[in-house]
């Protein structure tokens, strides 16, 4: 019955889209296919750099680095054309300096505490985790915070936008990069998962797929992304979005702030939600996740966490919301997608973001969350 109601509203909204924008229907569509992607595969971000840091564990970590190879390959000759079916299509470009590196690390402790990242907030939510709504709550409240101030931080020394692409040429750019990726894949050793612990939401019986075969979907799925919208996937505009509009409800004034004057806010401010495209993904994925637990029959809501637990989810999604907003993204946007279009933000983004995983690591358990154990070896 709630299968059957899920898909009948996913239907109506697609229907809705179409009424707006041709394309919206298919962003939405990719949005569902990643959620479910994401659920399947457990493809998370904050728990890979977790088992890394605490016991070398490197599974999730190669399933990265194959998602970026295969990105960087399929990316690279359509941002070197420059346009797709006759539209303007970019690049996850952003300046490297003191507000990316300062954003990244701020994110790198918050995932740790609120339990996911970006993307992990959504899929875990869809299924079930009922922690994951107070992080995306406070997620969403960061973000709109850091929005306020991004006239100071953009202040900030930065040596401005610097792409491999732009230095060397789209195909000595790609293959430069593919080359390291794949140098990293190659000296990283083979070490499976062995979570034995609490991870912030129920573990599946089972994991219909690997981590490995869902890093190479997501990476099809983003360059699906980008020819559709004209630009790769991202996740935390639209949180910074929905602050945004909820502030104004309140009597928030958005001519008040530099940032609210650009042309794509005050349009997204005035459009509906629907109309804006990380928005309709966002609600997509998470639409995805609840599909994919709903079908696979393992959705059911759980509430384990306790007053330091809520504190956790509290700060951490206040760090990544605030994180993601200076730094032009989350592990989605400014990660996956900079790092696809060889942008160097996203390389400073991930080193950043690394260090501040290993002070997250460490407080996890200050706020009761505990951290993984390790399975001997049969």
């Amino acid at each position: 019955m709630r299968t059957t109601a899920l898909l009948a509203f996913l239907i109506l909204t697609l229907i809705v889209a179409s009424r707006l924008s041709p394309h919206l229907p298919i962003l939405f569509a990719l949005g569902i296919l990643l959620g479910m992607v994401l659920y399947l595969s457990r493809f998370g971000f904050a728990s890979t750099y977790r088992k890394l840091i605490l016991h070398g564990e490197t599974e999730g970590i190669r399933a990265q680095l194959m998602m970026l190879i295969l990105a960087t390959m399929l990316f690279a000759p359509i941002l070197a054309m420059g346009n797709i079916f006759g539209n303007e299509v970019v690049g996850a470009v952003a300046p490297v300096g003191w507000q990316v590196a300062v954003g990244a690390f701020m994110f790198g402790i918050g995932m740790q505490l609120g339990g996911g990242c970006g993307s992990g907030t959504l899929y875990a939510l869809g299924g079930g985790s009922l922690r994951m709504a107070i992080t995306l709550a406070a997620f969403i409240a960061g973000s709109f915070w850091a929005s306020l101030h991004m006239g100071w931080w953009q202040a900030l020394p930065s040596l401005g936008t610097w792409s491999l692409a732009d230095h060397l040429g789209w195909g000595s750019a790609a293959s430069l990069q593919v080359v390291v990726l794949a140098v990293l894949f190659l000296l990283l050793p083979r070490s499976m998962s062995t979570d034995l612990g609490p991870s912030g939401w129920r573990t599946l019986p089972s994991t219909p797929w690997s981590m490995m075969q869902g890093a190479v979907t997501l990476a099809l799925l983003n360059f699906a992304t980008l020819i559709i919208s004209g630009h790769p996937w991202t996740i935390t505009w639209a949180f910074t979005l929905w602050g945004a509009k909820l502030a104004t409800l309140a009597g928030w004034n958005p001519d008040t702030h530099l940032f609210w004057q650009g042309g794509f806010q005050q349009a997204a401010l005035s459009n509906g939600l629907l109309q804006d495209e990380t928005s309709l993904m966002d609600i997509g994925i998470f639409l995805g996740a609840l599909l994919a637990a709903l079908l696979s029959r393992h959705f059911v809501f759980t509430w384990q966490v306790n007053t330091r637990n809520i504190a956790a989810s509290i700060l951490g999604g206040l760090t990544m919301g605030y994180g993601a907003r200076i730094a032009f993204g989350c592990n989605i946007g400014a990660f996956f997608s900079g790092v696809a279009s060889t942008s160097l933000h996203g390389w400073l983004w991930i080193v950043a973001a690394l260090a501040g995983t290993w002070i997250g690591v460490r407080l996890r358990p200050i706020f009761g969350l505990i951290n993984e154990g390790r399975r001997s070896p049969p």
